[in-house]
């Protein structure tokens, strides 16, 4: 995660913002009040997903429970019917 304050962030805010995008940087913004993070929107689109996904207790056992199994065990890709 990349720091920089709010002073710097207002000088460079398009290289900035482009590097988040660009490169999935991380940014933390210091300023007298507290800090911010920016983050892309696909990194936060991501993330809302896995909170999403983890609170959800009988979908998080069915992907655990996934995780868990042999690959000898699962089907063949062709008889997957979708």
């Amino acid at each position: 995660m990349a720091n920089t304050n709010i002073t710097s962030l207002r000088k460079n805010l398009y290289s900035t913002i482009d590097s988040v995008i660009k490169y999935n940087e991380v940014i933390n913004v210091s300023t007298k009040d507290g800090n911010a993070v920016i983050i892309s929107e696909e990194d936060y689109n991501n993330m809302i997903a896995t909170i999403e996904l983890s609170s959800n207790q009988k979908l998080k056992q069915k992907l655990l429970d996934g995780k868990n199994t042999k690959i000898t065990d699962c089907i063949d890709i062709d008889e997957v019917k979708w």
